[in-house]
């Protein structure tokens, strides 16, 4: 196995370490080698291969798929992107969601499908992934939805609590509640009015450009195969595999 092509640099693991459970100075079992663990995982994400395909180099596959799944499961990684992302510039947010192939076996998982995120349109098994940005293009937080449903269900989760001077979105998100609610903070909308608006509202068309910043990032995250692609049965595991690869942007 080729050492080069692991992931997590000694300049990255610095800033890692201390968020990962299972350090010498944690009180309990201490974790066997947590960033050759990690290292696994970041190669599983990327290539897209089973886990059972996990070279043993790592250790037993599924002993490295067990621990992922407890940490996942424990919030573990959502955490450590927190922790890594530090506190986001919101001189103004961005908005979007993007669509995701499923593959057939991330099917199956506990309450069916729809519980898992997962929806059907005419290519088959599709996940929605609605995401906020800041101002830098780094992401803020995420809702995973089937793909049925509309982008405009998964503002309301991402935006409460968060303070920001103006919201970019594309004309998806023009709707009447999301303004009048921007309006109650004080935000800008910079939002298109839909075609069929009888009255259209007027928005920043220069600040508009800069909704380039999430589809780039949607670009970046989706380097990694088994992003751009869910191989997951459950929402849990699919959003751990955001959450790692947006602390691993945010940490280079």
């Amino acid at each position: 196995m080729d050492e080069q092509r692991f992931v997590v640099t000694d300049e990255i693991w610095v800033r890692l370490e201390p968020h990962l459970p299972g350090k010498k100075s944690d009180s309990g079992v201490t974790g066997k080698d947590n960033r050759l663990f990690l290292e696994a995982v970041f190669w599983r994400v990327r290539t897209g291969l089973p886990w059972r395909d996990l070279p043993s180099e790592f250790g037993h596959w599924n002993s490295v798929f067990r621990r992922f799944r407890r940490r996942a499961k424990g919030g573990v990684f959502e955490r450590l992107f927190m922790e890594i992302r530090g506190d986001p510039d919101f001189e103004y947010a961005l908005i979007d969601g993007t669509v995701v192939q499923a593959h057939q076996k991330a099917s199956g998982a506990k309450g069916g499908p729809h519980a898992q995120a997962i929806g059907r349109s005419r290519g088959g098994l599709t996940t929605r992934i609605v995401a906020l940005v800041d101002a830098l293009g780094n992401l803020c937080d995420l809702v995973l939805l089937p793909d049925q449903a509309h982008d405009l269900k998964g503002v309301a989760t991402l935006i409460e609590d968060v303070a920001f001077d103006a919201l970019l979105a594309d004309k998806a998100f023009d709707a009447d509640w999301l303004l009048a609610e921007l309006d109650m903070r004080g935000a800008i909308a910079v939002i298109p009015p839909k075609a069929n608006r009888k009255i259209k509202h007027d928005y920043d068309r220069h600040a508009y450009k800069w909704r380039h910043l999430i589809e780039k990032f949607f670009a970046k995250i989706k380097e990694f195969r088994a992003i751009a692609t869910r191989y997951e049965k459950t929402a849990c595991s699919y959003a751990a595999n955001w959450h790692l690869v947006a602390t691993l942007i945010a940490a280079k």
